[in-house]
């Protein structure tokens, strides 16, 4: 792999550093460095936006992927009057290992533009999913791979005989994603605005290694990580996720998740209500220098609920 990984933390940061200058700066939490900005998902429409701001909420994340682009400039400039910001788009699922790809490649692409309508810099893409065959459980997974390739190598220890099919999906779901990928940088670069790449309950690259290698080997600034709080607790903690992505995280999803007592399986709870060691996060955060945003993705709770209990995750509580 060629040596641009520090380039790119370089841009990543100085574009991080820019965005949160326009935007207006919010002094940052006591004791800490690094400045976070509150979300909300949804359509950015006037009401929307104005709810969101009384409750002390920043900006949103679209997820009206496909709007109109005099739409999307629209609601950029009425979040702008606002004090706000359309920050990020929510593309979601594509189907990069299927049949579906050129159509599902387009679809991405124009979201890409929809988003540099907004005037958001980043576009959520969970790049596909596999599943319908013997998997280990979250908690056995052990994942050896090539550094080379990212080919899984094993799942678990021991006989992974069971897991061959799995082993050959998750292989080909690399393969096929990353090509797709690579095929949409050319319109990131154009569009300015990055693929922020996630893996949400897709049964693909579930440790922080593995997934962290994937995003390295692009090898480019404008194909980053999208990472979720609360997804990934069954497998591994947060922390070990921030760790190993570092600055190539690019936003934050706020969730939690509460695990069973002995520590396998359990059930997603709202944010400060679960297994997440919220301080510990704020830390990781703050050592890799994450000036950027988080984004809550629930719902049950009262906004000004959301908003407090965001303020307590970024003071550090």
């Amino acid at each position: 792999m060629r040596s641009l990984f520090s380039r790119r933390d370089f841009l990543a940061q100085a574009s991080a550093a820019a965005g949160i200058l326009a935007f207006g700066r919010i002094a940052s939490a006591e004791g800490f460095r690094t400045t976070i900005h509150k979300a909300m998902i949804g359509k950015p429409t006037e009401q929307w936006l104005k709810e969101l701001k009384a409750a002390g909420f920043h900006g949103v994340e679209s997820n009206d992927r496909h709007a109109d682009p005099k739409d999307a400039q629209a609601a950029r400039k009425l979040a702008e009057s606002l004090g706000m910001r359309v920050h990020s788009v929510l593309y979601g699922w594509a189907n990069f290992n299927t049949d579906s790809v050129n159509q599902d490649i387009e679809s991405v692409a124009q979201s890409l533009r929809t988003a540099a309508a907004y005037g958001a810099d980043a576009l959520l893409l969970v790049p596909c999913r596999i599943g319908g065959m013997k998997m280990p459980e979250p908690w056995e997974f052990d994942i050896e791979f090539d550094e080379k390739t990212g080919h899984v190598l094993r799942v678990v220890k021991g006989d992974n005989t069971p897991y061959k099919d799995y082993i050959e999906a998750h292989n080909h779901a690399i393969d096929t994603s990353r090509e797709a990928v690579k095929r949409l940088i050319p319109v990131a670069e154009k569009t300015g605005v990055i693929i922020a790449l996630e893996n949400v309950w897709n049964n693909l690259w579930v440790k922080p290694a593995i997934f962290a290698h994937f995003v390295k080997s692009f090898d480019h600034p404008m194909v980053r990580a999208y990472f979720d709080i609360g997804n990934h607790v069954k497998y591994a903690p947060p922390v070990e996720w921030i760790r190993a992505l570092g600055a190539m995280i690019v936003k934050l999803h706020v969730k939690d998740f509460l695990l069973n007592p002995d520590g396998k399986g359990g059930k997603f709870v709202h944010p400060r209500d679960g297994s997440v060691d919220w301080p510990a996060v704020r830390q990781e955060l703050d050592k890799i220098g994450y000036n950027g945003w988080m984004t809550i993705e629930d719902d049950g709770l009262p906004l000004e609920e959301f908003s407090r209990r965001l303020d307590l995750i970024i003071a550090g509580k």
